[in-house]
């Protein structure tokens, strides 16, 4: 760092524009195994400012590690104006890219890129939202006096979306990391109208640039730390978030999978429930952090019809690609009705996505044709895409499924992905990984097929506990799927319905 300010210093002294660079290393914490390092850079030269933040990530999901690498970058003017933006993440040889940037009209071209398919759209910025450089400012411009509270809009580059955020400043605090004892100031973050569960706390200098952030991850403390390059590399830890992610079944549930069930279920610490209604899955709130969630057949009128999104194509879930186009019109054939063609594309897909990998961060519906494999992620993208294809209205459920053993563990609830689509003026549920859908299905969250999406709707794992399970009357549960007359035959790779391993 000194030999950077010397230079700086002796290109000031020649009459060179100014130029400051600054770094700063971090270790990535779960739970009080290191599992990451983080690196955030921020160059100033003349007006301009370039923040980018670094991360690398490894997990355990079951004995299957799962190596993640991202980048973000944003391009501000000295006073937080935002210019540009770029975010990559790259998980199992797969890689996704983003790319923004300001025109002359003030909108932004947006390019992203997922599995080597591109896509382009204009942006309007949304108005107050901040990249980094902004984001530091308004910190500082606002002070550190305890009990200051004020709102900030922080755009997200990866998800496009901006977090409206409620901030107080805790007060000052003699913290405690690898390189000394360092007097910051605490600031708490949380999503607007969110419970404290989902609250970020950060410490940060006179700056107003992070030195240790503390945030809820799976039902996990996930912690940054400040520290020296050396530290920040230092060998990582094994530690497995599929089993910590689990939540205990309160019995077995293998004979009660054909019925409707109620279930009642506590939510720690909760505010807000992270429980979804469905027209399958209705949601009643008995006393704080207590809920009576019944789970059945969907019925009509319950929920709303579906939105543009549940229909357009997007990076992730590619409905518009010719070959998905060709494939589920080929496999959902003669079919007569939308029920009929959706039943046939859950059962192709059951076999044909036929290599399990829990090393696939969240790939494409494009990425899973051609590779055949991934885990129950993959299965909904890709069934979301086929059946979008169709003018089938249908949407990604993220939530948890029984399993009687998984990954060593024994009559537990797993973390899970399926679809719904609208189908008689209701959501109906599709479930191609485990080749059935029932009422051991609980639903935390829909979407359109965004890991963003995915990824916070697991935010309330570890704060979820399944009390009591019983069966609602004695009605089997009409979701069983019969078996067709004429089932779609699952082709071998020779024949034409297989789309090619390589891309052109």
């Amino acid at each position: 760092m000194r030999r950077r300010i010397a230079v700086v210093s002796l290109l000031s002294f020649l009459g060179v524009a100014q130029a400051t660079a600054t770094e700063t290393w971090m270790s990535v914490t779960l739970d009080g195994r290191k599992i990451g390092k983080m690196l955030v850079e921020r160059h100033r030269q003349d007006d301009s400012v370039v923040t980018t933040q670094t991360i690398d990530l490894r997990i355990n999901r079951g004995k299957t590690p799962l190596v993640v690498h991202s980048e973000v970058a944003a391009t501000e003017t000295a006073v937080g104006k935002p210019d540009a933006f770029t975010a990559s993440s790259r998980s199992s040889g797969q890689e996704t890219r983003t790319e923004g940037h300001r025109r002359d009209d003030g909108r932004f071209q947006v390019s992203t890129t997922v599995g080597g398919r591109s896509s382009v759209g204009l942006l309007t910025w949304p108005k107050g939202a901040a990249l980094a450089e902004g984001q530091r400012l308004t910190i500082v411009a606002h002070g550190f006096a305890p009990g200051t509270r004020y709102k900030v809009r922080n755009f997200d580059a990866t998800k496009q979306q901006v977090a409206n955020l409620d901030v107080e400043v805790v007060g000052d605090e003699v913290v405690e990391l690898p390189g000394g004892n360092e007097t910051l100031h605490h600031l708490r973050q949380g999503l607007v109208g969110s419970d404290s569960t989902r609250r970020i706390d950060l410490w940060v200098d006179d700056n107003g640039n992070p030195r240790k952030t503390l945030s809820p991850m799976l039902g996990l403390r996930m912690e940054t730390v400040a520290c020296d390059e050396a530290c920040a590399n230092a060998p990582d830890q094994d530690l497995d978030v599929l089993r910590s992610s689990m939540v205990q079944a309160p019995r077995a549930m293998g004979s009660l999978r054909v019925l409707p069930l109620r279930y009642t279920i506590g939510i720690e610490g909760d505010a807000h429930s992270p429980l979804a209604t469905t027209d399958e899955q209705q949601v009643t709130r008995v006393r704080q952090g207590v809920y009576d969630v019944t789970i059945g057949d969907a019925q009509a009128h319950g929920e709303a019809r579906p939105t543009a999104e549940d229909i357009a194509p997007n990076p992730w879930v590619q409905s518009n690609a010719p070959e998905i186009h060709a494939l589920a019109e080929k496999v959902a054939g003669g079919a007569s009705n939308d029920l009929q063609r959706m039943r046939r594309l859950r059962s192709f897909l059951s076999d044909y996505v036929d290599q399990t990998g829990l090393d696939v961060g969240y790939a494409s519906a494009l990425e899973t044709l051609e590779t055949r494999r991934g885990d129950c992620t993959e299965h909904a993208v890709l069934l979301a895409a086929l059946g979008r294809s169709l003018h089938i209205p249908t949407r990604i459920v993220t939530g948890l499924v029984y399993s009687d053993r998984f990954a060593g563990a024994s009559r537990v609830f797993v973390p899970h992905t399926w679809v719904q689509s609208w189908i008689d003026d209701r959501w109906v549920s599709f479930d191609s990984a485990q080749r059935r859908f029932d009422a051991t299905h609980i639903a935390l969250g829909v979407g359109d097929g965004d890991p963003w999406r995915f990824f916070s709707a697991m935010a309330s794992l570890g704060n979820i506990r399944i009390d009591r399970v019983a069966p609602v009357g004695g009605i089997p549960f009409m979701r069983q799927e019969p078996v067709l007359r004429t089932p779609p035959r699952e082709p071998n790779r020779s024949q034409p319905v297989t789309p090619p391993r390589n891309k052109p």
